[in-house]
């Protein structure tokens, strides 16, 4: 069941904490206002700092439906707006001719009606009850796409020449994310509120693993949250996010570590590190430096 949005940074700090979501005063205030001024939320940062999670967590905060609209390099209207069920039509012409329907202005006008609409997210998004649409990972996408997307931002709309226009009864909670591999034009960011994620700090790391990571013991959680908290100094081709803090921690435990030592390090470096530049960089005598200092900053 839907519940109201938040009346207050407060509560909305308190929405998110409430599914395990660790948020900075900044960020809870950047979605207070999103949701108080019903304007889409920009969120841009690195990948695994927990874009994509304050989506999900809006959405159960919230009780309403998340719908996904996943980017890739060649999206167009077809996958994420609407598309003609094209077998369904030819079924229906078929049957049309079979009975001896001629009228083709007719036949044109019940091929070319909402039942033969197939609603993508964006298009779901507009006719739902005022659902969470992650736009996820809008960096991917062609330049001509963010384009499309202007109507939508600015009018709760999407015109279908067959049909006419789609419009929202009310606007949904929109969430935009991107890692930043290239630059979103001004024009969708304008409409938008902006907020730029950034690894968190230590303490606020700790937080998040007490929560997230729950089986690990305090000191072990402490060890891993100063070695990443190192690791993100270092000259990286891609840092760990929290994401991967998450995953290594409850690695841990499933080895049955309750503090670190340079051999599982190493030998669990690749749930931190993704690239085999990071991996020959960080392995060996630089693990060890850095376990040694984690121990010592914990």
């Amino acid at each position: 069941m839907a519940r109201a949005v938040p009346a207050s940074i407060d509560e909305t700090q308190q929405m998110l904490a409430a599914s395990d979501y660790v948020a900075e005063r900044n960020l809870a205030t950047s979605l207070f206002l999103s949701l108080a001024m019903q304007r889409p939320l920009f969120l841009e940062g690195e990948a695994g700092v927990g874009k994509t999670e304050i989506a999900k967590v809006l959405a159960q905060g919230l009780g309403r439906e998340l719908i996904r609209l996943q980017c890739y390099e060649g999206l167009d209207i077809a996958q994420a707006a609407y598309e003609w069920n094209y077998s369904r039509q030819m079924i229906e012409i078929r049957l049309a001719e079979a009975a001896g329907e001629r009228n083709k202005d007719k036949l044109g006008a019940d091929i070319y009606s909402e039942r033969f609409l197939i609603k993508r997210p964006l298009a779901r998004a507009l006719q739902g009850d005022s659902p969470v649409l992650l736009i996820d990972e809008l960096d991917r996408t062609d330049e001509p796409f963010e384009a499309y997307l202007l109507e939508i931002l600015s009018d709760w709309q999407i015109t279908i020449p067959e049909v006419g226009t789609l419009r929202a009864a009310k606007p949904p909670v929109v969430v935009i994310t991107s890692n930043r591999t290239r630059e979103i034009h001004d024009a969708v960011k304008r409409r938008c509120f902006y907020h730029w994620v950034d690894y968190p700090d230590a303490a606020r790391e700790l937080e998040i693993l007490r929560r997230k990571a729950p089986r690990a013991a305090q000191s072990l959680s402490r060890e891993v949250v100063a070695f990443v908290q190192q690791l993100r100094k270092t000259e990286l081709f891609k840092l760990p996010g929290v994401a991967e803090t998450i995953d290594w921690a409850n690695c841990l435990v499933a080895l049955d570590r309750v503090a670190l030592d340079p051999e599982t390090v190493n030998n669990t470096l690749g749930v931190l590190l993704k690239y085999r530049d990071d991996l020959e960089r960080i392995a060996g005598d630089e693990a060890v430096r850095l376990t040694a200092e984690a121990k010592a900053a914990a």
